[in-house]
């Protein structure tokens, strides 16, 4: 997307918490996204990645910062605001679901 700082995005997300950069995702319509991801222990209690996608300006980044901050799915409940960015991960559009 134009007009959006990507390298800086990126940047403020990887000194704040985990993450993995990657070159697409199967879902260009709603870049950037940003799939947070469960720790171990939610994963194992059943909690999901959630992706989220139109993650285009500094608020919403930070608004993901301070979610995976306090633990993020399966432990934090996805803030508002957030609800609003959640897409179908790929695999669900594919079989119908999404």
């Amino acid at each position: 997307m134009t007009g959006v700082d990507h390298a800086g995005q990126a940047a403020r997300l990887k000194e704040s918490v985990p993450v993995r950069v990657s070159d697409c995702l199967d879902v260009c319509d709603h870049a950037n996204v940003v799939v947070v991801q469960p720790s171990a222990a939610a994963r194992a209690a059943g909690a999901r990645p959630v992706w989220l996608g139109l993650v285009n300006d500094p608020d919403a980044t930070e608004d993901v910062i301070a979610w995976v901050r306090a633990g993020g799915p399966g432990v934090a409940p996805c803030p508002e605001i957030l609800a609003f960015h959640t897409i179908p991960a790929p695999s669900s559009r594919a079989s119908g679901k999404g």
